[in-house]
């Protein structure tokens, strides 16, 4: 299984847009690049009195658009595959642009036209490269914004929460841009099917599947179920299509993300190599601990006054300590003292227990809105994450990460399940993927998922794009109490 390409599926935007843009931005490209050639001259150390008209160009400048559109045509790119690396569109543009212009160089040295440019040709390949590879990052964004506001969306059913529908399930939920919104899911198991994980609802066993899918609407089912059950993913399947939804089953074969599947071929025969899922290990490990380290020290003439100013006001406000020190669980279950500013009354701790009794909090992850126990000072900084500042100082210690799980404390952990306990694999964070994605308001259960995607898909990009994402979800305060 891919965990980050499911389907192809019609889009929210017209089949002929991007062919459109594609032929439209490769004219541009001539256009821009006649200027480049014969106005500007910029490589040229003399100008060039010699000066072409831009008719000439123009058949070359339709052969090359007609070129691009057959070349992606054939390649897929107008294919609307979600969760298709941006990477792999750029390689398609690429060997389209090569291609048409190896055509065009053909045609000048046949042809022999009056006037032609080479130079001109190689402005016009590079310009067409940018200008869509610009494009489709343009395009991934306003997409992403539509379905991140639950605009083209598909309604999606998962059947089968074991190890692959949860791993299917935390792809879907960590990036909401590919547009799925799991309604629920169904399972063999009748008591974990009826069960909800976070704010995904249990719907029952397999044998709902006709019921559940004409109840809440569903377009899309995908089947996770263990291939031992050949016969009854056929059946699912079965049903689905003949209820006109579009099925997707999951091979489990080793349990394994495609991350970690290396393929290997021995004369025709394909081999399946398992390699070990180790993100934080080696360079990776050194490289996130250079982005950590970096950012901070970096950023320290925005934050070391900024804790001298928070660190007075809470010295001001009343009685009491400034900083709140309290045990978490760090990586591998190894605990640490964890640094924050106080927002609670003295004693606060104490009465930790019976307010998340009588407010039936989850209390593996225990958020109270209206907490009596915030100080006036307290509930700014927890709004703002004011209150986390000193948590840097964990950082820079080497205890915490700027983006990972948040830390939990021995109480919450003692209450884990045996799959609860992945998200302790790797160094704690301060922001991390579940608190850009709705901080208080996500569900533990959900929480756990987010985490444990983090964990399987780690990059310096994730990492930035979090930092990035950390900020605006902290000026609007959602979620945060």
């Amino acid at each position: 299984m891919g965990t980050s390409n499911f389907s192809e599926r019609p889009s929210i935007e017209p089949k002929w847009l991007m062919p459109t843009v594609d032929v439209c931005l490769a004219l541009l490209a001539f256009i821009f690049a006649y200027i480049l050639r014969y106005d500007l001259q910029l490589i040229r150390p003399v100008l060039d009195p010699s000066r072409a008209e831009f008719a000439p160009y123009i058949p070359f400048a339709l052969i090359y658009m007609l070129m691009l559109f057959l070349t992606y045509q054939s390649g897929g790119l107008y294919r609307n595959i979600r969760g298709r690396p941006l990477m792999d569109e750029v390689y398609i543009i690429v060997n389209g642009v090569t291609n048409s212009t190896v055509v065009l160089l053909a045609l000048f040295f046949l042809l022999q036209p009056t006037i032609t440019s080479r130079l001109m040709l190689i402005y016009v390949a590079g310009l067409t490269v940018i200008l869509l590879a610009v494009a489709r990052v343009f395009r991934r964004y306003v997409l992403a914004q539509y379905r991140n506001r639950g605009i083209g969306v598909q309604k999606v059913l998962i059947v089968g929460m074991g190890d692959v529908g949860q791993a299917v399930l935390r792809v879907m939920l960590a990036r909401s841009e590919l547009g799925y919104r799991v309604e629920g899911y169904l399972d063999d198991d009748p008591e974990r099917g009826y069960a909800d994980l976070g704010r995904v609802r249990g719907l029952g066993t397999v044998d709902n599947l006709p019921d559940v899918i004409r109840d809440q609407g569903i377009e899309l089912v995908v089947i996770t179920l263990r291939w031992t059950r050949y016969n009854h993913i056929m059946e699912l399947a079965r049903i689905c299509q003949n209820l006109g939804i579009e099925v997707q089953v999951v091979p489990d074969i080793f349990q394994l993300n495609l991350r970690q599947l290396q393929v290997e071929n021995m004369d025709g025969i394909p081999l399946l190599g398992m390699q070990a899922a180790e993100p934080f290990r080696g360079t990776n490990r050194i490289l996130k601990r250079v982005l950590d380290v970096g950012l901070t020290v970096l950023l320290s003439p925005l934050w070391v006054p900024l804790f001298g100013i928070v660190a007075f006001a809470i010295y001001l406000e009343g009685d009491g300590p400034v900083f709140y020190r309290q045990k978490r669980v760090g990586e591998d279950g190894r605990e640490f003292e964890l640094v924050k500013f106080r927002s609670m009354i003295p004693d606060a701790e104490k009465m930790q227990a019976v307010m998340v009794m009588e407010s039936g909090e989850d209390p593996r992850h225990p958020k109270l809105e209206n907490d009596p126990r915030i100080t006036k000072l307290g509930k700014f900084l927890r709004r703002t994450s004011l209150d986390e500042l000193p948590n840097l100082v964990n950082v820079l210690l080497g205890q915490m990460s700027l983006v990972g799980p948040r830390p939990p404390t021995p109480n919450e952990v003692d209450l884990y399940e045996p799959w609860h306990m992945q998200r302790l694999q790797i160094i704690p964070g301060i922001t991390g993927l579940w608190q850009v994605s709705g901080r208080s308001d996500v569900p533990f259960e959900e929480m756990c998922l987010l985490d444990i995607y983090y964990i399987e898909n780690w990059s310096l990009q994730l990492d930035m794009q979090i930092l990035m994402m950390t900020l605006p979800r902290v000026l609007f305060r959602r979620g945060a109490y």
